[in-house]
């Protein structure tokens, strides 16, 4: 009887030192939980045994509990490390296609060559999908999918509108051979310019250059005249067989007006008081509009492009949009235009609620994913599976899906990793003690031994 207490006790010592050993051993493992020993005593009674004089029959291990307390975060300088602040765990699947989930808190993940997010063992991150404003369509684990980075955004996207907010000095001096003598080469015979870079259908950049000519004052007082250029190329604002009211300098302001070389423009008439009044000619949409593209596009884009100035014009009053004539220099304030490049992924934003987003070089960013984040109502009933993994259990319930930072979930930290929450020292004081236990239950052994060679010599 006392061999087997004995036994009974130099075992549980055993898998006490193996669990320390084991948490030692993952010190520096990220996203590693520590275990500990569980330990119940035996006892076993009769209907009529005296329990005054029974004596217990040794040790058993009840369970190796996992602890899931946080571990310490670590910074790093890599966007795709991720570190769980509070309860959750991050899912992972082996395969594209496959349900077999995997749970983990190791946030070490990297892009593999088709540029989805995978951890160190080749598994995949799933992500809830987001509409356009980076809400989440859907936070049901069912509908979550691996996340993939695109290298480029989308197509290429025309320029088709220029917004532009500047104002045109009041004081400015009228040039007298303008517009006859315009030539965009020429400084002297134009005011003001400024440039805007803008995108044909096949992504390629372009310079659009506008150029601000003051008219005679004593024929047309507070009008400005108006040019364009397409990469140094002089462009009409309005097709000058489509009005045959063309207009040199000095004329009506009815209709377009025209430059050396039957360049046709657009004139800003403002008011005494330096609010933007009207402009000439003025489409349907209230700006001013290029002829198409047809003798500037040789790559082969779409020649039909046409861009809209778009000046803002307030027919109720000054507004703080549009521009304005003051006794002030040369000023843009606003140059903005819609069309797109082709956007190369520069960098990866996750935030907190464990939104992702990607930047590009044509300057736009889009949402792609939300990580999926997991709890369970048991974790300590997970399965371990290795690989700081885990899986979904009887005992540990149903997995329960989420986004980061809402309800009970934590929040997710980029360029982070949490470390193991294996506190070395109370572990090396447990093997200590692990040790002491394991011999005393040794010497115990070694008396039942002595004891029982004594009686087998009695004669």
């Amino acid at each position: 009887m006392s061999f087997n207490v004995a036994l009974s006790g130099l075992n549980a010592a055993q898998k006490d030192l193996d669990v320390t050993s084991n948490n030692i051993a993952n010190v520096n493992t990220t996203g590693f939980k520590e275990s500990r020993a569980e330990f119940v005593d035996v006892y076993a009674a009769s209907l009529l045994s005296s329990s005054k004089t029974k004596v217990g029959d040794g040790v058993l291990t009840a369970e190796v509990a996992q602890q899931f307390s946080q571990g310490s975060i670590k910074f790093t300088e890599n966007s795709l490390d991720l570190a769980i602040t509070g309860n959750g765990f991050f899912a992972t699947v082996p395969e594209l296609n496959s349900l077999e989930t995997s749970y983990t808190r190791a946030g070490q993940f990297k892009l593999n060559q088709d540029n989805f997010i995978v951890n160190s063992q080749g598994g995949y991150l799933l992500g809830f999908p987001v509409n356009a404003d980076g809400t989440s369509a859907s936070v049901s684990l069912s509908t979550a999918e691996p996340i993939r980075i695109p290298t480029a955004s989308g197509a290429p996207q025309k320029s088709s509108e220029v917004d532009i907010r500047m104002n045109l000095p009041a004081g400015d001096s009228y040039i007298s051979s303008a517009p006859g003598n315009f030539d965009p080469e020429d400084p002297l015979t134009f005011n003001h310019s400024t440039s805007v870079t803008i995108f044909d259908s096949l992504g390629d950049s372009h310079v659009m250059t506008y150029y601000f000519i003051k008219d005679d004052p004593s024929v047309n007082p507070n009008e400005w005249m108006l040019f364009a250029s397409v990469d140094g190329s002089p462009i009409d604002l309005v097709d000058p067989a489509a009005d045959g009211n063309t207009n040199p300098v000095g004329g009506a302001v009815s209709g377009p007006l025209s430059a050396g070389g039957g360049l046709t423009g657009a004139r800003l008439i403002f008011d005494s008081s330096g609010d933007f009044q009207s402009q000439v000619p003025a489409d349907a949409f209230g700006g001013i509009t290029t002829v198409d593209f047809s003798n500037h596009l040789p790559n082969g884009a779409d020649t039909s492009q046409t861009v809209q100035i778009d000046f803002n014009l307030d027919p109720l009053g000054p507004n703080p949009n549009e521009p304005t004539q003051f006794a002030s220099n040369f000023e843009v304030t606003s140059l903005q235009q819609d069309g797109l490049a082709v956007g190369r992924l520069t960098g990866i934003d996750i935030g907190t609620d464990g939104l992702v987003r990607a930047t590009y070089s044509n300057g736009t960013s889009e949402p792609l994913s939300r990580i999926a984040m997991v709890n369970f109502a048991n974790e300590q009933g997970l399965k371990q599976v290795g690989s700081t993994a885990w899986k979904e259990s009887i005992t540990s319930g149903e997995a329960l899906a989420g986004e980061g930072g809402s309800g009970t979930f934590g929040t997710i930290n980029s360029s982070a990793l949490e470390q193991s929450n294996v506190n070395l020292t109370s572990e090396l004081i447990d093997l200590i003690s692990a040790q002491r236990n394991f011999q005393a239950n040794s010497r115990a052994l070694e008396v039942d031994n002595q004891l029982n060679q004594t009686i087998l010599q009695i004669r």
